[in-house]
């Protein structure tokens, strides 16, 4: 694994780190480190005034080829822009599901008109996605969709529940997987349909949780409509297009992600530093492994994506990564004691006790901890597949 950058990419890690710099003032500025996990809420309308200003100035889509309005960067600069991004402290943005889950979807599989059509929204961040594949009786197991289409005429009419759709109601189109062969079960007879949200026959509620905030929403759809020719891949495809779709969900973003993990981290240190639960050697001791663990997630990810490819890795670095958060919002609260535990009315969170009620939910979303083992189990090491009812 070659962990070493050129020339060039060094000057592309001074260009963006200069940009950055340059462009993280007055308005800007004051949103640094606004809108992470269980923060989406935070300044919205702002962030994507800012979201807007780099794509303005090329900053989005940056691995996409040039011909669908990227810019082509290799791995190692896009790596590049996502840590300066995150040590620079950037607002979160807002257009992620479209630019790292959608758009890579659409320019693998999708048709010529498709990506004449969403693709330069995206790029300019003047539609915004969601991604509509969780349901009450199909979460992890995805495969269990009943949400229902049936063709009309030169139409798709849809029936069914969504839930858990993170950003739906800020969302303009939701990338959805739903069954649309009559009698059909599991993977088969699904297709992978794009919906404009913004029409009568969809309403979306969102969800409250512990952390006061609701970023995931339920979206029913009742008899919702979108166009025929809007089905990514073949009808009754859906499984392998929603599967490459999730291949695309724990890319190059993630080495930014952990730049984060890091800045928690540091959070927790300082706080243990200043009521002496440091000197406590229990405490001592996992703070210890907790930096060593984020060194392993780091050294994964860029193993998993500068060398060969590797069986089960996406889910390999999901179980880390998910379980790591966690634990830091457990030694977060530990590091607090009972102060932890106290919430200012009319119930405002400290960002401690943000981290740790919101990474309860690390090792659930995206695929559990149990789904990702059963990957690893029936997949990669070739075991007995769970019974199923």
């Amino acid at each position: 694994m070659d962990l070493t950058h050129s020339p060039e990419d060094e000057k592309f890690r001074t260009e963006i780190r200069t940009w950055l710099a340059d462009n993280l003032v007055g308005e800007f500025g004051a949103m640094r480190g606004l809108g992470g996990p269980g923060r989406e809420h935070e300044a919205y309308p702002e962030r994507i005034a800012w979201n807007r200003h780099l794509a303005a100035a090329g900053w989005t889509c940056l691995g996409w080829p040039a011909e669908h309005g990227g810019r082509g960067l290799s791995l190692s600069q896009q790596v590049i822009f996502h840590e300066e991004y995150a040590r620079a402290n950037a607002p979160a943005r807002v257009n992620h599901l479209g630019e790292e889950l959608l758009g890579p979807t659409l320019i693998a599989l999708g048709t010529p008109e498709q990506k004449a059509r969403f693709l330069p929204p995206i790029v300019d961040v003047t539609e915004l996605w969601c991604q509509g594949y969780s349901e009450p009786d199909a979460g992890s197991d995805l495969a269990n969709v009943r949400t229902r289409a049936r063709r009309e005429g030169e139409e798709w009419v849809i029936d069914g529940q969504k839930i858990w759709t993170s950003l739906a109601h800020h969302a303009d189109w939701c990338f959805a997987v739903v069954r649309t062969e009559p009698g059909s079960r599991r993977h088969a007879g699904l297709s992978y349909l794009l919906v404009p949200l913004r029409q009568p026959g969809v309403t979306i509620r969102p969800i409250r949780q512990l952390t006061g905030t609701s970023e995931f929403n339920e979206v029913y759809f009742d008899g919702a409509r979108t166009r025929a020719d809007l089905v990514v891949g073949e009808p009754g495809d859906g499984w392998r297009v929603a599967m490459a779709t999730l291949g695309f969900e724990r890319g190059v973003s993630t080495v930014g992600q952990q730049i984060g993990f890091a800045r928690e981290l540091a959070a927790v240190v300082a706080d243990a530093r200043s009521n002496g639960t440091f000197d406590d050697p229990l405490i001592a001791d996992r703070i210890a492994r907790a930096k060593l663990g984020l060194e392993v997630l780091r050294t994964h990810a860029l193993r998993t994506l500068t060398g060969e490819p590797l069986a089960g890795a996406e889910s390999v670095q999901k179980l880390l990564w998910a379980r790591w958060h966690r634990e830091l919002g457990e030694l977060a609260m530990e590091v607090r004691g009972p102060s932890g535990l106290t919430v200012a009315p009319p119930y405002e969170l400290d960002d401690a006790q943000t981290l740790y009620l919101f990474s309860r939910a690390d090792t659930i979303y995206g695929g559990s901890d149990e789904i990702q083992r059963n990957i690893l189990a029936e997949r990669v090491l070739g075991l007995p597949k769970e019974p199923r009812p």
